[in-house]
């Protein structure tokens, strides 16, 4: 390059020649010795402030092509590495290396511009004037680029607020026990970005979408499935402990409503039946005392076991009985002192409800479940007045269940006036037995075992039963209104099961006596040699055998 600085030499002639000799042409280079040439300081800060740019202008300007290529590289990896701009912007470990490039083409274009001369004064400082210019396109496209990766995080967080819609809206679709996880990771996406970018534009659409996520958990309270609206809603009701109060807003208390009307339609939709609905009226006079809906569980429950003693009367006492005793049971478990009283008219009902649920079976003719259920009764209530009479339908019960026509009617809760009959029973029969009878009265006798005697064959057993002289049979005496009558042997101990029970019946008329033997015969020696039942169409164990007499 060529200097515009001329030198001059003491002495020098008109001629050009000092002491008379030529003037010598002027170096193509600066001295590498020696002071630099004048304009030292524009050039370097014009080279070093080109070099700034990353274009390596300012080894062009010098004619340093191979050290402007490595600036050219440099730039280039740059640009490889930030495009397209990632939300996470460069690596710093590439730009922390470009930086120090940039620094080092600085510092080594000032060293080399220290000696190097620029053609004409005016150019070192339009080279200071264009660097400080182009320093701008570094410094804009670090502000473009800076705009664009917060548009690319902008629209990551976008991204998630969608991903987060879309576990929304699959979650909606399933139950809320299977769905909840999908929830609740839904949830996780909308808390980071309410909470950790709030001034994004994700972060404002996020009140919106928790007013969405709250509709969806809470789906089956709007479409009155109150049941399956009890476990979101509690869920629901937990997220401030999780999220924060000012992104929920008005959210984060409003479950409390919604869940305290859906405990109590739950809990009362069950009284009576499964499960009871203890569980969801005990939570919600746990948990909303004060609440309206609280205030109704006694009257409901009370209403409830009012119709419950009214459908006694109706056509399925025992059904209603034993919903009066799981709405006691539901009464007793709840909270309330209140409620807890209704215990007792609940109890007062089943009382009652046992009663006509065991007269119900009879008529009926379910004897065998009528007999169990009034002799629970006669032993449980033993101070009811209704006891006598529950026993005796108990005992025309068992009598009609192998008796049928023993159970036509109810045994009269009155003891019929007028002559009474009697009736002689006798047993000769080595076993104790069990005489129960039916009619216009009812009740029960036992004969003591029969010391010595014996079974007998089917062919003897009506000729010498109740015969022997000088043997005193256990006997048994009752006195009778006259009157249709059904009676039941039980044999006990010494007997088999197939002469266990014997009925019988016959009409008891005024102005007669009447006797009764009851034996036990033996089947035929060539068989097993067992008690056998007599045939019961010519019965030989009979309660009329011994026959009556005036």
């Amino acid at each position: 390059m060529e200097s515009d600085d001329r030198y001059g030499a003491a002495g020098q002639g008109a001629d050009g020649f000092g002491f008379g000799g030529p003037v010598p042409p002027p170096p193509s280079r600066a001295p590498a010795v020696g002071p630099p040439p004048p304009g030292a300081p524009l050039r370097m800060a014009g080279a070093a402030l080109l070099n700034l740019t990353g274009l390596g202008l300012g080894y062009a300007l010098l004619g340093r092509w191979a050290r402007a290529a490595v600036c050219w590289a440099a730039t280039a990896a740059l640009l490889w590495a930030a495009l397209p701009a990632d939300p996470d912007g460069v690596p710093g470990g590439v730009l922390g290396g470009y930086l120090l490039v940039l620094v080092l083409a600085a510092a080594d274009g000032a060293w080399v511009a220290r000696r190097s001369a620029l053609g004409g004064a005016w150019r070192p400082v339009l080279a200071v004037g264009l660097g400080v210019v182009l320093l701008a396109v570094p410094a804009g496209g670090a502000v473009v680029y800076g705009s664009a990766r917060d548009e690319a995080r902008e629209q990551m967080l976008l991204d998630r607020l969608a991903a987060g819609d879309e576990r929304v809206t699959a979650a909606s679709r399933q139950q809320f026990g299977t769905a909840k996880g999908e929830y609740e990771r839904a949830l996780d996406i909308y808390r980071t970005l309410g909470q950790d970018h709030p001034g994004s534009r994700a972060a404002k659409l996020v009140p919106d979408r928790l007013k969405a996520y709250y509709d969806a958990v809470s789906a089956p309270y709007a479409e009155k499935r109150l049941c399956e609206a009890v476990a979101p809603l509690t869920y629901l009701r937990t997220l401030p402990d999780s999220v924060d109060g000012k992104l929920l807003g008005a959210l984060a208390a409003w479950p409390d409503e919604p869940l305290a009307a859906s405990l109590y339609g739950c809990g009362v939709s069950r009284l009576g039946g499964a499960g009871g609905g203890a569980a969801e009226l005990g939570e919600l006079l746990r948990t909303f005392p004060d609440s309206a809906p609280a205030q109704q569980v006694g009257p409901a429950i009370g209403t409830r076991i009012k119709d419950q003693v009214a459908a006694l009367k109706g056509a399925e006492p025992c059904a209603a009985t034993e919903v009066l005793r799981d709405l006691g049971a539901t009464a007793s478990e709840l909270p309330a002192e209140g409620v807890k009283a209704l215990r007792g008219d609940a109890d007062k009902g089943v009382v009652d409800g046992v009663y006509a649920c065991g007269v119900d079976q009879f008529e009926d003719e379910k004897f065998d479940d009528a007999r169990t259920t009034l002799s629970d009764f006669a032993r449980t209530y033993r101070s009811d007045g209704r006891v006598r009479q529950a026993r005796n339908i108990a005992i025309a019960a068992e009598i009609a269940a192998d008796r049928p026509s023993a159970g036509k009617r109810l045994p009269p809760t009155k003891r019929p006036g007028g002559a009474r009959m009697e009736l002689v029973i006798s047993n000769d029969a080595p076993n104790a037995v069990e005489v129960l009878y039916t009619g216009p009265v009812t009740g029960t006798v036992r004969l003591k075992t029969c010391a010595g005697c014996e079974r007998y064959s089917a062919s003897e057993g009506s000729r010498r039963a109740c015969k022997a002289s000088g043997r005193n049979y256990p006997k048994a005496r009752l006195r009778l209104p006259a009157g249709e009558y059904h009676f039941l042997y039980k044999h006990g101990t010494g007997a088999t099961a197939r002469v266990d029970s014997y009925s019988s019946g016959t009409k008891v008329q005024p102005g007669y006596t009447y006797t009764s033997c009851t034996y036990v015969i033996e089947r035929s020696p060539f068989d097993l040699d067992l008690p056998q039942l007599p045939d019961p169409v010519k019965p030989v164990l009979s309660p009329w055998g011994a026959g009556s007499s005036r």
